[in-house]
């Protein structure tokens, strides 16, 4: 199978050649890398064209990450697409052949598996380990999502129920998944191993305000897919995250 992988981008040229590096080395044979650049301007565009036809890719201005990665997921041409951010990469070069040999031994519409957050000076220092765990849909209603940048899905499953949700900010993602998974019981199939590495320093944990808005999010998610969550629900989310920290 074709697995395409989409990375939206905006003045990321600090970190994106590492990012395309960890895809362009993986030694899975049928892969499409697409990246979506918001009009970036500090050298972004340069290093994208520097691959030459090795990628595809768009620079144009954009709404936020939501409608790059939907505008990435709308231009691929695999049977799966994973995503990754521009700071993102794979810890080692067989992670997209265990993907696919997950998606194949177990028959299922989307595959995940564990993410870690590691130091932005000193990448091999893992600060924050995601452990996924077994997929069970009914652990959405105690705070629980796979890392989504560790959650690989099939196009058809796209085409099916949607892209991203650009009125988000900050939860798109989260509501992508829960749309898919909870909603649509698109089967779900977990890989105990890390399948990606994120620099700290994400969007919805960067301050209170922003934790805030996230949680206020997360309730809309629920609510915009015509769903209900258990009282604790969006408080356990937050809270489930506490026990990824890695304390040295």
């Amino acid at each position: 199978m074709k697995i395409s992988i989409v990375t939206a981008a905006y003045n990321s040229a600090a970190t994106i050649r590492d990012t395309i590096e960890s895809v362009l080395s993986q030694d899975y044979p049928d892969i499409e890398y697409i990246v979506a650049d918001g009009a970036s301007k500090d050298g972004t565009v340069d290093i994208l064209k520097s691959y030459g036809d090795r990628i595809k890719w768009v620079s144009e201005k954009d709404s936020g990450i939501y409608e790059a990665m939907s505008k990435g997921v709308a231009m691929a041409t695999g049977e799966v697409v994973g995503i990754m951010g521009s700071d993102d990469f794979y810890p080692d070069n067989q992670v997209i052949s265990k993907v696919a040999k997950a998606f194949q031994e177990s028959k299922a519409d989307s595959v995940y598996g564990d993410l870690y957050y590691v130091d932005n000076e000193d990448i091999n220092k893992v600060v924050r380990n995601w452990k996924s765990g077994k997929y069970d849909k009914k652990r959405f209603l105690t705070g629980w999502m796979p890392p989504h940048t560790a959650f690989f899905l099939k196009k058809s499953a796209y085409d099916a129920y949607g892209l991203y949700d650009t009125s988000f900010r900050s939860a798109g993602d989260y509501e992508l998944m829960l749309r898919m998974l909870y909603k649509h019981n698109v089967s779900s199939f977990y890989v105990p191993e890390v399948l990606m590495k994120m620099r700290t320093g994400g969007t919805s944990n960067a301050s209170l305000k922003n934790r805030i808005r996230a949680n206020k999010e997360d309730r809309r998610a629920w609510d915009i897919n015509g769903l209900t969550p258990k009282w604790y629900t969006l408080y356990a989310k937050p809270l489930s995250k506490v026990l990824q920290w890695v304390v040295k």
